[in-house]
């Protein structure tokens, strides 16, 4: 950095034991504009990052520190688990000037909503509907700037993402209802191990994980105003990835060429979304394999004219666009930076 660029925004990350606080980690020390100065565990208070993180071996000397002992930042990013920041909001928020919360606390607007999906009240109602969602391509404007950022859910924005061209477009059925089915990779599940992620019995699965009733239903339909969102969860033998596979029926079923127009027009402007339909080969659909590691989301679709019905695909990593790397995209854009800065890689193939 030259003598005339600014300072590095200082970050902490809060909760940076786990998966998604790893990620963060890759990206935001290698990103030019942050500093990453601290990152919490409870459970392993004084050791090194690269400890839980060996893939961040040489890239930094830092050591966890317990969340009691968190100093004043420019930016506090949150990887706790569901419901810890909501809790302990009053303390943190007076620690950083701007707060990215990864977990679903301030994902929901309406108070009634959260307790439906997350089974108890929220402890601070108050709060949400001030927190602006994160995911750039639905929320750009409303993101430049802000100081209090939602994540997004990883099975949610695969869903999500998969039907904006067809939001853009004015094309999501009247009713409002739509079915969607994610397959998901193991990290989804945590780094802490259960019974269903020991892993004899999670390798080589195909398992329905959450047939019905799953919680990211919620920001589906509080995205796109969709009133019947019909999801199902699959759990498969990867580690990392969700795809998700939308059917609908539409008042009109598009013509092939009217869908490449909508999908060309609907990720033109849009750096991290990747239109894929080809007639052949063994990529012709949007595929996890790809996309490891990226902030990438490709999206396609298919058409079957005798029933007129709509398939609508995307694909992404969990931990990345699903996570963390929207997560980085959403602080350049609050910082006035270039969205695209810090996440640039591309992927690795064949892998």
């Amino acid at each position: 950095m030259s003598a005339s660029s600014p300072a590095p925004f200082r970050v902490a990350i809060a909760g940076a034991s786990g998966y998604v606080g790893g990620e963060l980690l890759r990206l935001l020390l290698a990103h030019p504009d942050f500093e990453v100065v601290q990152a919490t565990s409870e459970s392993s208070a004084g050791q090194p990052l690269t400890r839980l993180h060996p893939h961040l071996r040489g890239r930094t000397a830092l050591r966890f520190v317990p969340l009691a002992e968190l100093q004043p930042v420019d930016v506090l990013v949150s990887a706790l688990p569901h419901g810890a920041l909501a809790v302990r909001l009053p303390e943190l928020e007076s620690l950083a000037t701007a707060i990215l919360d990864c977990s679903a606390d301030f994902r929901l607007s309406e108070p009634q909503h959260y307790e439906q999906w997350y089974g108890e009240a929220h402890p601070c109602p108050e709060q949400l509907g001030q927190w602006v969602y994160g995911l750039p391509e639905a929320r750009r404007d409303a993101l430049r700037g802000a100081r209090r950022v939602s994540g997004v859910g990883c099975n949610a924005t695969a869903v999500n993402l998969a039907l904006l061209p067809l939001a853009r477009a004015g094309l999501l059925p009247a009713d409002g209802r739509v079915i969607a089915e994610v397959k998901a990779g193991s990290s989804e599940g945590g780094r802490s191990a259960r019974a269903s992620s020991h892993h004899p019995e999670r390798s080589g699965v195909l398992r329905s994980f959450a047939p019905v009733g799953h919680r990211h239903t919620a920001e589906v339909e509080q995205l796109h105003g969709l009133r019947q969102v019909h999801l199902s969860i699959t759990s498969i033998d990867r580690v990392r990835g969700a795809a998700a596979t939308v059917q609908l029926f539409p008042e009109q079923l598009p013509s092939e060429r009217e869908l490449w127009t909508i999908y060309r027009e609907a990720t033109a402007e849009e750096p991290f979304l990747r239109a894929v339909h080809e007639r052949s080969g063994a990529f012709r659909h949007p595929d996890l394999k790809l996309l490891d590691g990226t902030n990438y989301a490709d999206l396609g679709w298919a058409r079957d004219e005798t029933t007129g019905r709509l398939v609508l695909l995307s694909a992404l990593d969990n931990l990345g666009k699903g996570a963390a790397g929207s997560a980085v995209q959403c602080l350049n854009l609050m910082h006035d930076l270039p969205e695209t800065r810090g996440l640039d890689f591309a992927g690795i193939f064949p892998a």
